[in-house]
């Protein structure tokens, strides 16, 4: 079994880079993936760290993209080692965007009557701060009872308190992953809620998008069978992770999607093209 979507704590996950492989490597997979957002600072240091010959560390990153008011995300892997200077060099554009948008929605939430501090948010997220982090601090304040809760009454992207960021279309996306050859899938579709998915998933091919997440822990089975079908259909790879945050998804457990280790292969053979 193998593992293509976990996160670290240095975006917004719980477990450091030294745990997670000691977690992949008590739960047996052969492969993981470490895709944390918009940064590659968490695979950095787990490539860092001895691990053993049987588990494959697998260079990914997750990048939040836009599209209207809903934030899809593009799954980036870098099958060949790490991406071209010329990516860390965006990401780092990336991230002053982000920061920019933290202070924005430090500043919506006072206007709501919430009393965060950005310091206080900036010091769970490490290199990557996002709205999980500001949701782990409203509820060690007693505003919500769960990272859940704050999500659906207020940072969510129909809630009160969200505020909108800059982000890369999903075809730029695509095409800064593809122009140091990696390898691009579209991650847990069935987040975006699309009345046409094939005919959303044909215009990304058309960008140039490799595969879509098809094992996902969001995805009951029959879902995932859909997306299997579709991307049989436009001829796309698929890709399948469980999304591991650690203590931030509790019920989310690492190499929960099953995901079978033909899926990587597939995904090297286009690699290797």
């Amino acid at each position: 079994m193998i593992d293509l979507h976990a996160h670290t704590n240095y975006s917004d996950g719980t477990c450091s880079p030294g745990e997670l492989l000691e977690l992949a490597y008590r739960k047996g997979l052969d492969a993981l993936a470490i895709t944390d957002h918009d940064n590659l600072n968490g695979y950095d240091a787990a490539l860092a760290l001895p691990h053993p010959p049987s588990l494959r560390l697998v260079c990914g990153i997750e990048i939040t993209c836009r599209m209207g008011r809903k934030a899809p995300h593009l799954l980036g892997y870098f099958f060949d080692g790490q991406p071209a200077p010329e990516f860390r060099e965006w990401l780092t554009g990336r991230y002053e965007q982000r920061r920019d948008r933290n202070r924005r929605l430090e500043q919506r939430l006072r206007e709501l009557g919430y009393d965060i501090d950005l310091a206080q948010v900036e010091a769970l997220g490490r290199s990557m701060t996002g709205r999980p982090h500001f949701a782990r601090v409203l509820v060690a304040k007693g505003y919500f009872a769960s990272i859940d809760e704050a999500f659906q009454r207020l940072l969510g992207e129909d809630a009160p308190g969200y505020v909108e960021h800059e982000a890369p279309s999903l075809a730029e996306a695509i095409r800064r992953v593809r122009e140091c050859g990696g390898i691009a899938s579209l991650a847990h579709p069935i987040r975006l809620a699309l009345p046409d998915e094939e005919a959303f998933l044909r215009g990304l091919k058309q960008e140039g998008l490799h595969a879509v997440e098809v094992f996902h822990s969001d995805q009951p089975g029959h879902r995932g069978a859909t997306y299997f079908e579709i991307a049989r259909k436009l001829d796309l790879a698929v890709s399948g992770g469980s999304d591991f945050h650690g203590a931030v998804k509790p019920r989310v457990d690492l190499g929960c999607a099953n995901v079978e280790n033909w899926v990587l292969e597939e995904l090297l053979k286009i690699a290797n093209r």
